[in-house]
C-alpha cells in the first residue's frame, strides 16, 4: 500500500515538473497576447468594413493564428533540444530554399510591391519569419562547434555574418531590408555573446555599414530617409505615414482618447492593424499604454535571456545560444516596430511581435516561445535530478 502511493507521489511529482512554466516568462506573454487581441479588434473594424467584410473579420482571424501559434507552441515544447540542435546544420540551407520559393511562379505570392509570401492553401504565410527561427537554430549549433575559434579567429567570426549576408542578398530582392536588417543584427549579437573578440565585431560592423548604406541608395528608400528626418515636408506623400502616425501618438496624451475612440485608424493611418498598431495603442492608451508595453517587452526579453546564461552555467550552450538569439530577435524585432511607429528609425514593413494581425508572424512566435519553454524546462528537469543524486548517496550513508 505505501509501495503503491510512494509510486503515486513520484508520478505526481513528475506531471507537476514536466507542465510547470515559468510564470515571470509567461506573465508578459499572456498580457502582450490580450492587448493584441484588444488593439487588433480595435484597428481592424474600419479596414474590414471598408473591405466590405464583417467588422470582426480580421479579428477572429488573428484568434484563429492565436489558437494554432498556441498548438504550435505546446509541439515545440515537447521536443527536445538535442533534437533540434542534431539537426541544426541543415537549417541554413533550409532557410535560403524557402527564401528562394517565393521566386518560384504560382507559388510565390507579391502583396505591395514585395513578393514575400507563399501560397498555402487557405493562408498567405512570409517565409522569412520561419528563416529567422532556422538562422537563429543554425547560429546556436555553429556556436557551440566552434566556441574556442570564435574567440581568437577572425574567419570564424566573419563566417556567420557573411551566412546572414547571403540571406540578405536574397531578402533585399523581395524586397524586405527590414527584416534583412535584423537577422544580421541577430547574428552580430549572437557573435558577441559567445565571446568574439571585440576588435573583431568591431571591424564587421565596419564591413556591414556600408552594404546596407549601399542598399539604402534605392530611389523609394532614399525617400523613406529622407521623409524619415522630416516628414512633415511631404506630409500627403512620402511622410504620409509617419506624419498621421506622429498625429496619432501625440493625440494619445499622457492617457490616451480611450479605446476605440482612436480617429487616425480611420483611414489616415495606413496598415493600422499591422505595422502601425502601436501608434493606434499610444493614441487610445497614451503614454501609460507605452510606458506598459515598453515594460513588457523589457520583462519578457530580459526573461529569455536569462534563460540564456543559465543554460549556459549548467553546460548546455546550444540551448543558451537558442535562447539568446530568440530573445535578440524579440527585442530588436520589437525595438524596430516600436522606434518606427515614434518616428525614431526609418519605416520598415515589421510586426510588432504578440500584437500586430499577421498570421506569419505569430505563428512563428509562439513557436520560439514554445522552444525557449522546453529551454527551460530542460533546465529545471536536469537541476532536478542533480540534486536528486547528490542527496541520495547521503541517505545510503545516514
Amino acid at each position: 500500500m505505501k509501495a503503491t502511493t510512494a509510486k503515486q507521489a513520484q508520478r505526481h511529482s513528475r506531471m507537476q515538473q514536466e507542465f510547470a512554466v515559468d510564470s515571470w516568462l509567461l506573465l508578459p506573454v499572456m498580457v502582450l497576447v490580450a492587448l493584441g487581441v484588444i488593439m487588433v479588434g480595435s484597428s481592424s473594424i474600419a479596414v474590414a468594413e471598408n473591405e466590405g467584410m464583417s467588422s470582426a473579420h480580421y479579428l477572429i482571424r488573428h484568434v484563429i493564428y492565436l489558437g494554432l501559434g498556441l498548438t504550435l507552441a505546446f509541439a515545440a515544447r515537447l521536443v527536445p533540444i538535442a533534437v533540434l540542435e542534431r539537426f541544426s546544420p541543415l537549417m541554413y540551407p533550409l532557410a535560403v530554399l524557402a527564401l528562394l520559393l517565393v521566386f518560384i511562379p504560382g507559388l510565390g505570392h507579391t502583396v505591395n510591391g514585395s513578393t514575400r509570401w507563399i501560397r498555402l492553401g487557405f493562408m498567405g504565410f512570409q517565409v522569412v519569419e520561419a528563416v529567422k527561427i532556422m538562422f537563429i537554430l543554425y547560429m546556436a549549433g555553429y556556436l557551440v562547434r566552434k566556441t574556442d575559434l570564435i574567440r581568437s579567429n577572425f574567419f570564424d567570426t566573419f563566417k556567420p555574418l557573411l551566412l546572414a549576408g547571403g540571406l540578405t542578398a536574397v531578402l533585399l530582392l523581395q524586397p524586405d531590408m527590414g527584416s534583412a536588417a535584423v537577422i544580421t543584427a541577430v547574428a552580430g549579437g549572437m557573435v558577441w555573446l559567445a565571446g568574439a573578440a571585440w576588435r573583431h565585431i568591431a571591424v564587421l560592423g565596419m564591413l556591414v555599414l556600408p552594404v546596407f548604406g549601399y542598399a539604402a541608395m534605392e530611389p523609394y528608400r532614399l525617400r523613406r530617409i529622407v521623409s524619415f528626418l522630416d516628414p512633415w515636408q511631404d506630409p500627403f506623400n512620402s511622410g504620409f505615414q509617419l506624419t498621421q502616425a506622429l498625429i496619432a501618438v501625440g493625440r494619445g496624451e499622457l492617457f490616451g482618447v480611450g479605446l476605440g475612440a482612436s480617429i487616425q485608424k480611420l483611414f489616415y493611418l495606413p496598415e493600422a492593424h499591422t505595422d502601425f498598431i502601436f501608434a493606434v495603442l499610444a493614441e487610445e492608451f497614451g503614454l501609460l499604454g507605452v510606458m506598459l508595453i515598453l515594460g513588457l517587452f523589457m520583462l519578457l526579453v530580459s526573461r529569455i535571456m536569462a534563460i540564456g546564461v543559465r543554460a549556459h552555467r549548467q553546460d548546455r550552450p546550444f540551448a543558451g545560444n537558442v535562447a539568446f538569439g530568440i530573445g535578440l530577435w524579440l527585442g530588436l524585432q520589437a525595438l524596430v516596430s516600436i522606434g518606427v511607429n515614434l518616428g525614431v528609425l526609418p519605416t520598415k514593413g515589421l510586426t510588432l511581435p504578440l500584437i500586430s494581425s499577421g498570421g506569419s508572424s505569430v505563428l512563428m512566435t509562439f513557436l520560439a516561445l514554445g522552444i525557449v519553454f522546453r529551454i527551460r524546462y530542460e533546465l529545471e528537469r536536469d537541476a532536478a535530478a542533480t540534486i536528486k543524486s547528490r542527496v541520495g548517496p547521503r541517505k545510503m550513508r545516514l
